[in-house]
């Protein structure tokens, strides 16, 4: 069976001749450009949601308080990520990874133009449209990265590395673009730019896809006739049982934000532990392959951990930089958003240094396993609230911090998000049964959806304690999770076998 699976990766990598994008197969172009403009709306819209959701409704926003606004930012990226699974399993089983990025970037352009209408109920379209095509798109375009590549191509991470700086870029210029015409403008023109950004990714996708050769183009396991209308049947028995028992609460008078907030949390939580338990449960798995899923199941927590700190760079961290921080340096002023532009920065800064840095400690036997750079990164994102709490000390009795504490913060996040993100990304595609390469893409995000779901919990802790000790408690969770993962390496390295 694992040398089946060998065989079946190196026959779905198949890079076509021509020119190279960096060494690299001249597919990668394609989808780091592709990434880039979907990562841009994104993250563009994304650095004005927390704050739109907290603008009154007299002055066009949706009037949440702040808590709130931030327990809603949550559920949303939790949204985005849980719906990776379903999307992976759609490009596994039934439409290929190609075409759901086609698909889930529409749906997405879709979203983005929705948000633009200056209806409250277009509004909560927008989001729902966009987590949709979000799940479609994020997983499978990263598991296409993967098929570029032969399994043993020692070009695998550093294509990864590479396409990671794609998100990077988007990101980083979208706050300044999206954010500023959002905020000193019109918040739905931001949101039209954000709609504009994806249009031109997916004009590229479509002109440069004959670039990809046969990667990402047929399912891995297409699934039966019968199988697809069963799926379809649940899928919409669950989702018809969702809205009539919302929509039957409102018609009570009860429903409310919070509800949302804990219903995801739990799902967020069962999710992955009912996921988990399915893809151990496949007699076809090779004994290598199961093992391998139990490893993996490490990584996961630690994951899930980590974004459910970092990730509040989007809620907390940009209300404190909104409410709390000194923006006028040298005389110049400029608007909160622009803060979401400091860690991107950094990645496209540091991001080739790391890249050189583990290649310069592969080549003398010195490289950290991959266990010990998600404990070092689940250390650093526990030091980074760690700061955040002396910033809030600072910031005590109406006192505008200095920006350089957000500064500093963010710092110390992209390091952390360097030893564990990339890493990451490249481990599941090596880790994953060949038959479910999208889907553990998909679960490697879902890390991501179970630290939101968490987040969406833990900023409500903002109405029972001091604002310093809100970051320390997170902060220190997490430092202790490092800890562990740490005494761990050796055990979760032989879970891995041949991987690192």
């Amino acid at each position: 069976m694992a040398s089946s699976e060998a065989e079946l990766r190196r026959e779905r990598a198949a890079e076509p001749e021509g020119p190279t994008f960096f060494g690299h197969p001249r597919g990668l172009a394609t989808l780091f450009m592709t990434e880039l403009w979907e990562r841009f709306s994104f993250y563009g819209m994304r650095s004005l949601l927390v704050l739109f959701l907290a603008v009154p409704v007299s002055e066009g926003g949706i009037g949440l308080d702040p808590v709130t606004a931030a327990s809603v930012y949550s559920v949303y990226n939790s949204m985005i990520y849980m719906l990776a699974i379903p999307g992976g399993w759609i490009a596994d089983r039934v439409w290929g990874a190609r075409r759901a990025v086609l698909v889930g970037g529409l749906v997405i352009m879709g979203g983005h133009f929705a948000l633009a209408v200056p209806l409250s109920a277009a509004f909560w379209l927008g989001l729902a449209l966009i987590s949709l095509g979000t799940g479609l798109l994020k997983p499978n375009v990263s598991a296409i990265v993967g098929q570029l590549y032969h399994e043993d191509d020692p070009r695998r991470d550093g294509g990864f590395t590479v396409f990671y700086m794609a998100i990077n870029l988007g990101s980083f210029f979208a706050p300044l673009v999206i954010g500023t015409v959002g905020q000193k403008v019109s918040w739905h023109l931001g949101f039209s730019l954000a709609g504009i950004g994806m249009g031109l990714g997916l004009l590229q996708y479509v002109l440069g896809r004959r670039h990809l050769g046969a990667a990402g183009l047929t399912p891995g396991r297409p699934a039966p006739e019968a199988e697809r209308r069963r799926v379809l049947r649940l899928s919409a028995l669950w989702g018809a049982a969702a809205v009539a028992l919302f929509a039957l609460d409102a018609a009570l008078g009860r429903f409310s934000v919070h509800q949302v907030v804990n219903v995801l949390g739990v799902v967020g939580v069962a999710l992955p532990v009912w996921y988990f338990t399915r893809l151990r449960r496949d007699r076809e798995l090779a004994e290598v392959e199961r093992t391998r899923l139990s490893a993996f199941m490490w990584f996961f927590i630690a994951s899930a951990v980590f974004w459910m700190i970092y990730d509040q760079s989007g809620s907390t961290l940009s209300q404190f930089a909104n409410t709390k921080t000194d923006r006028t340096v040298f005389g110049f002023s400029f608007p909160s958003s622009w803060f979401n532009s400091v860690n991107p920065l950094f990645i496209i800064l540091l991001a080739p240094l790391f890249a050189w840095a583990w290649q310069w400690l592969t080549l003398r036997g010195r490289n950290p396993s991959t266990p010990v750079k998600f404990a070092t990164a689940l250390l650093l994102i526990g030091a980074s609230f760690g700061l955040m709490g002396l910033a809030s000390l600072a910031a005590s009795g109406g006192t505008l911090v200095s920006p350089f504490w957000l500064v500093g913060v963010y710092f110390v996040q992209t390091v952390a998000e360097l030893c564990l993100s990339p890493v990451g990304l490249s481990l599941t595609t090596k880790l994953a049964p060949a038959k479910y390469v999208s889907q553990m893409l998909g679960l490697w995000f879902l890390a991501t959806a179970t630290g939101d779901a968490v987040a969406g919990w833990t900023t409500q802790l903002q109405k029972a304690v001091s604002a310093d000790a809100y970051f320390y408690l997170q902060g220190g969770l997490a430092a202790l999770c490092g800890v562990a993962f740490y005494l761990a390496a050796g055990r979760i390295r032989r879970l891995m076998g041949s991987v690192n």
